[in-house]
């Protein structure tokens, strides 16, 4: 009886010695349903950090059509914190920190979005990518930890992963008590002519005219320069099949005016009529390049296109400034390239409901914006009906409207207006 006792004993504590090292986190991340966990370096002042991997069904109105795992970073600050969940747009292949949960001293959950990196459902199916299953997937990650995290939940994401943040917000208004976008944009057409206006005023005369002077160039001597770019992507092992290496060419130069603007690029960068052509590849490689428009771009952002193409918009460019330098592109050329080039409609019914929605009712958002990014040009415009607050930071980029780039008085009315809502103290 006594050698039974001891190996029952001796069972038990083999089962329970794995739990015996947890933490107290590990024991509540233990006890969910539907997550895996794992330890990961932690970054800055947190305590500890996981990467988790949260079970979704891919169509969240019938989970017997099968799930998939979504890769979700945890930061743990304290269950008494408040808590940040990062609407991400894309991959998010290591953890990091934003500026707001640090702000907050806040815990972070940074949520890879759905069709991207490894939080891809197997068999590629694109019917299950739409606004209303990314969003699902968010709600259950934060139904999920906020069983441990019982403290406020506010929302944020950066350009795509902005505009995540406001689609999470227009299906699920209760899930967060703030949302801050940062460079979203909404689009509201699948060709969002206000891109073009926007292009055609922003900046000085002079800085307009000699982008525009630059692409002319450019275009001109394609027979120069094409030769050299040929030689670069050769050494990059870059390849065009998706839209051929002319057409990839055309699409960079038209691009630029876009991208110069959205980095933030000095106008005092651009090579002037008598620079020599290596310094002219050099600035164009710098500015835009054929990267965005090689096949590796056309894999990595296929789920991308995908949602800009039958939900979410995009824009176009336009050719009739060059007539007679075009070789291969015409009219309005989308910047939109479906994924294996497929055909599928764009339905506008969801954004154009969220913008109406954010007019009406879209209450405790922060929206921070860059004034000279393209991508300002579709933002969410202010509305008196409700108390939401924005932010137009002059001469800042796509990658510098941010927090730390603001003035006192401007973070001064962002921490007020955060410490209202949430009901706490900002240090």
């Amino acid at each position: 009886m006594i050698k039974r006792t001891a190996f029952l004993l001796g069972a038990i504590l083999f089962v329970l010695a794995p739990m015996l090292g947890q933490t107290e986190l590990e024991r509540r991340l233990f006890e969910l349903p539907d997550v895996i966990f794992t330890p990961i370096d932690v970054m800055g002042d947190y305590e500890a950090a996981y990467e988790l991997q949260v079970k979704q069904p891919i169509d969240h109105q019938h989970p017997e059509k099968g799930y998939f795992y979504q890769r979700v970073f945890l930061s743990h600050a304290g269950f008494d914190r408040p808590n940040v969940i990062v609407t991400e747009g894309y991959q998010r292949p290591t953890n990091r920190i934003y500026e707001l949960s640090r702000l907050l001293d806040a815990n972070q959950v940074d949520v890879e979005h759905r069709y991207f990196g490894t939080s891809t459902p197997e068999p590629l199916d694109y019917t299950y990518l739409n606004l209303e299953q990314e969003t699902a997937d968010l709600h259950h990650v934060r139904e999920l930890l906020g069983q441990i995290y019982p403290e406020d939940w506010v929302s944020t994401g950066i350009s795509k992963g902005g505009q995540t943040t406001i689609f999470y917000r227009y299906f699920y208004p209760e899930d967060v008590t703030v949302s801050v976008p940062y460079v979203a944009p909404l689009n509201l057409e699948l060709e969002e002519k206000r891109i073009y206006d926007f292009l055609a005023k922003v900046g000085t005369d002079e800085c307009r005219q000699a982008i525009y002077d630059f692409q002319v160039r450019v275009l001109k001597e394609r027979d120069k320069i094409l030769p050299l770019l040929k030689w670069y992507a050769k050494g990059k092992g870059d390849t065009f099949n998706y839209l051929g290496f002319e057409a990839a060419f055309e699409y960079a130069v038209l691009e630029y005016p876009f991208s110069f603007w959205q980095m933030g690029h000095d106008c005092s960068s651009i090579p002037g009529k008598d620079a020599d052509l290596d310094t002219v590849i050099d600035h164009f490689n710098e500015v835009v390049g054929l990267d965005l428009f090689n096949d590796q771009s056309m894999t990595d952002y296929a789920s991308h296109y995908y949602q800009a193409g039958t939900q979410m918009g995009y824009y176009g460019y336009q050719t009739e400034p060059f007539k007679g330098l075009l070789k291969v592109l015409k009219g309005h050329p989308s910047a939109i390239f479906m994924p294996n080039k497929m055909q599928a409609p764009f339905d506008p019914t969801v954004i154009r409901s969220t913008s109406d929605w954010l007019q009406k009712k879209g209450n405790n958002f922060i929206y921070i914006y860059g004034g000279i990014d393209t991508w300002s040009a579709t933002a969410v415009p202010p509305s008196s009906q409700t108390n939401s607050v924005w932010f137009m930071l002059p001469g800042k980029d796509h990658r510098t409207a941010r927090i730390a780039s603001m003035t006192p008085e401007e973070r001064k009315k962002f921490v007020d207006t955060l410490e209202q809502w949430l009901q706490m103290e900002i240090e």
